[in-house]
């Protein structure tokens, strides 16, 4: 028989839901402590002058995940949120305009690249035979902690067979000659803060789980889907407490026994999972006194993943005839440059490097009548680089918007009449990241796996922690399988 446990969660973002779901499911006494006014986390949804903007996460793959989180409540997802399948999946420009559309069905796909470069398309299907055998190895492991460092160099024989240790831009070069297919068939890991030219290509998984899942958008935007979270979560006798900030994690004998909040009260737990930052959390919420030498060496040695400057804005007018889909990429002409800038030298990016979302292609509930809705997202380095945001964000978003009016939608600027901006130190300063990095810690082959923090602490006993920074990474579907990872081992215990 399972004992009920107190558990105590850190932060309301798909990974504490995860978490949380599951384990308010199996009858134990959860709360998630939230120091935002709104649930979410990096997938808060602001509202503005009758816009919703969803603030982070807005490509939705695997419907399954939620699927499996309703069932267990008895529940079904079709009651709480509607998920509609999108493709394109995405609409990929190069520096010159051209244009390329992701689909999901393969012959449609290679279509559009005989259209471009006719010798790839063979080249192509050997390369998504490959990215398939990648995700057929590999993703069970998505959802499994390495213990040990063995159980990790197990997969390493596969590795060195299929390739995979090369980057995911040598990995494409290597069936692929022209370069903007190269850059088609090697951007998802961008999607999960890494940069195509040094992450292995074991991230190339991605592209079969959106191929075998398919890419979504839930009608409301991605707001909708963690209101629906949160409704079965507290539908399981969850309960979520809004404008609570945790200030530290209790520590008595080396474990976790409770949370402390920013009013000094204290709430005792059996477990602790933290949804927030991983090198931020062991660094502010652990006191200094517990922390091993060990771990804050550790820390500083990993490699943190790039930041973010996204605009929000809706327009008083519909943009029906602009050439973009729901989901849009603009990868730049001098691509190799643009990634050294933002992850190697740090500095203002020489050229662009964005993502553009138009909801309202898809979603008229979320802009006003006769209204457009959009984020553009551009690449940026860290807060370890010496750009001084508050000095440029003025300039560098008018750099962007300038651009999208030039290129996508005329006359911008004077039919915006909503707006909202967030650089590096939104990501530092209000959703905790350290070094202002949005994806956590960078994705790498060194980073990954075992290498990577894990669910459970190692330095303190019934401290979990989910999200972007632990394994198996950053992106939604990881992010979902971390707190997986969390309840089930929370559940062993007590079995």
């Amino acid at each position: 028989m399972q004992k009920t446990k107190t558990i105590a969660v850190i932060g309301s973002g798909f990974g504490g839901l995860s978490a949380a779901i599951r384990l308010a499911a199996k009858g134990n006494r959860v709360t998630i402590y939230e120091k935002l006014d709104r649930p979410g986390g990096r997938a808060y949804q602001y509202e503005i002058n009758g816009f919703k903007f969803d603030g982070g996460p807005t490509v939705i793959t695997a419907p399954h995940q939620y699927d499996e989180l309703f069932e267990l409540a008895g529940k079904k997802r079709e009651d709480y949120m509607t998920l509609v399948p999108l493709d394109p999946f995405y609409r990929i420009f190069n520096g010159n305009g051209q244009q390329f559309n992701y689909w999901r069905d393969q012959q449609k796909t290679e279509a559009e690249i005989a259209r471009i470069s006719p010798d790839d398309v063979e080249g192509y299907r050997r390369f998504i035979k490959g990215v398939s055998a990648i995700f057929n190895w590999f993703h069970p492991f998505t959802e499994k902690s390495f213990p040990s460092l063995w159980s990790f160099l197990r997969i390493f024989p596969h590795v060195i067979k299929t390739g995979t240790w090369r980057s995911m831009y040598a990995y494409a070069a290597h069936f692929l000659k022209n370069d903007f297919i190269r850059k088609v068939a090697s951007f998802h890991p961008l999607l999960v803060g890494g940069n195509p030219f040094d992450t292995p290509s074991i991230y190339g998984l991605i592209i079969q789980f959106e191929k075998e899942w398919g890419v979504h958008y839930c009608q409301g935007g991605t707001g909708a889907i963690v209101k629906a979270l949160c409704q079965l979560f507290q539908d399981c006798g969850g309960e979520i407490r809004l404008n609570t900030e945790v200030e530290e994690i209790v520590i008595r004998n080396g474990q976790a026994a409770g949370v402390r909040l920013k009013d000094s009260t204290v709430e005792e737990a059996d477990e602790v999972i933290c949804n927030g930052d991983v090198a931020f959390a062991y660094k502010n919420y652990i006191p200094t006194r517990l922390q091993p030498p060990a771990l804050n060496l550790w820390l500083s040695n990993l490699q943190y993943s790039n930041s973010l400057v996204v605009i929000y804005f809706g327009t008083k007018k519909k943009y029906t005839d602009c050439p973009l889909a729901h989901h849009n990429l603009v990868l730049g002409n001098d691509y190799n440059r643009l990634m050294r800038d933002i992850f190697k030298r740090k500095v203002l990016p020489h050229e662009l490097g964005l993502y553009l979302h138009m909801p309202s292609r898809t979603d008229s509930s979320i802009a006003p009548e006769g209204c457009d809705s959009f984020y553009v997202l551009s690449l940026v380095p860290n807060l370890d680089g010496d750009i001084n945001w508050q000095e440029v964000q003025h300039e560098y978003t008018n750099r962007i918007l300038d651009y999208l009016e030039q290129c996508f939608l005329p006359d911008l600027k004077a039919n915006i009449v909503a707006q909202h901006v967030v650089t590096p130190l939104h990501f530092r300063n209000t959703l905790n990241s350290y070094k202002g990095a949005a994806f956590s810690i960078k994705p790498s082959m060194m980073q990954s796996g075992y290498f990577r923090p894990q669910v459970a602490s190692k330095w303190f006993e019934n401290l979990y922690f989910v999200g972007a920074g632990v394994h198996p990474g950053a992106g939604v579907p990881a992010v979902m399988a971390s707190g997986k990872i969390a309840a089930g081992a929370i559940e062993a215990k007590s079995s």
